[in-house]
């Protein structure tokens, strides 16, 4: 009775004998003998073995197996990144895994999740796999900004602009960003009463940049609003020492006065103030009523004045005029006839005799007409 069986492996193939279960030896390309009592599994050498045997590790004995086999132990705090001749394959999460050796290039690249940081050498295109990506943290610090990294809430130190990957585990990651361009606060709408008890609205604004991320987020909260507290409060007090005409002759010397009160607080806050201004002054509607009458009233003035100063410049001219006349005849006919051309547009016929001065005559021709 013939008691052994021909048993063929095909090139890319492996094959592995048992009896009864149990392993016995592998068999690699090529025709082989073996007891017909025995059972031959084929592998293909370009997969990998899926399920893992509960009994690997007497097989791994075998030293001519397991000179043939990746044995990859992921623990539970890792991830194992699987490449075949040189390209990304897998994630391995944690598990036993077994690869053939031979056909493929297996390399594999061991991750330890228990930190935060990502030094492994990882090409960062690979980040966008999702079996990668879902174990990643990702932060994004534009190039215009500054963050502070917290780790377990305690500071680690400053990001500058660009992308930050951690592993994703149970330690805290927190970020918090600030903007660190030119940035403008509004001090808009501010009902203020001055020296002389006249009601306004201010509206003022500060320019501003962050040059202490620091202090501005980790020793204060909320350092805009804090910072516009202070340019209010300081705004008050300068406009409740003046009176609304000092007010609106200085408008500069108040934002002057309102940046040197808040430079200080500013340095605080982590902040820098650049320049600061007075937007609009807006009366009430009392107020701006009486701000109208007195515009009125001065521009009556003004005009009395300019009035009573024409007339005076007049009569001076008169009186220069009377002098000249007095001491030259020639000029005194030329007045009367003057005087006759400018009758004459107005009345159709005047008569006048040789005897008298022309200009005693008309004198009398008016008085007779009254």
């Amino acid at each position: 009775m013939n008691t052994m069986k021909r048993v063929r492996i095909n090139t890319e193939k492996v094959g592995l004998v048992f009896r009864n279960g149990e392993y016995k030896r592998v068999i690699s390309t090529g025709k082989h003998w073996v007891n017909w009592m025995h059972n031959v599994y084929i592998y293909n050498l370009a997969e990998q073995m899926t399920a893992v045997p509960v009994a690997l590790d007497i097989w791994l004995k075998d030293e001519t197996l397991a000179a043939m086999l990746h044995v990859i132990d992921v623990k539970d705090s890792e991830l194992v990144i699987v490449y075949k001749n040189g390209t990304y394959s897998q994630v391995l999460t944690t598990g036993r895994y077994v690869f053939w050796k031979g056909l493929v290039a297996y390399t594999f690249t061991t991750v330890d999740l228990g930190k935060i940081y990502i030094t492994e050498n990882i090409d960062t295109a690979l980040f966008a796999k999702y079996e990668l990506n879902k174990h990643i943290r990702v932060f994004e610090v534009a190039a215009y900004e500054k963050a502070v990294l917290l780790v377990n809430d305690i500071f680690v130190k400053i990001l500058t602009g660009g992308t930050y990957r951690f592993w994703r585990n149970d330690t805290t990651i927190k970020i918090a960003k600030v903007d660190t361009r030119m940035l403008q606060l509004e001090v808009a709408g501010q009902e203020l009463l001055t020296k002389d008890k006249a009601a306004i609205r201010v509206n003022f604004y500060a320019q501003y940049s962050v040059v202490n991320i620091e202090k501005a987020l980790m020793e204060n909260k909320e350092f805009e609003k804090q910072l516009y507290i202070a340019m209010q409060l300081a705004l008050r007090a300068y406009i409740g020492t003046l009176t609304l005409d000092e007010l609106l002759e200085n408008k500069s010397a108040i934002a002057n006065a309102v940046f040197e009160d808040t430079k200080t607080a500013a340095t605080k806050l982590g902040v820098a103030v650049m320049n600061c201004g007075i937007r609009d002054v807006i009366l009430t509607g009392e107020m701006k009523d009486i701000m109208n009458q007195v515009l009125v009233a001065q521009k009556k003035v003004q005009a009395n004045v300019i009035t009573r100063r024409e007339e005076t410049a007049s009569t001076r001219s008169l009186l220069n005029t009377a002098k000249l006349m007095e001491d030259n005849e020639m000029l005194y006919k030329l007045k009367e006839m003057e005087y006759v051309e400018k009758i004459a547009d107005k009345i159709g016929e005047i008569s006048v005799t040789g005897d008298g001065g022309m200009v005693k005559q008309l004198k009398e021709i008016f008085a007779t007409g009254k």
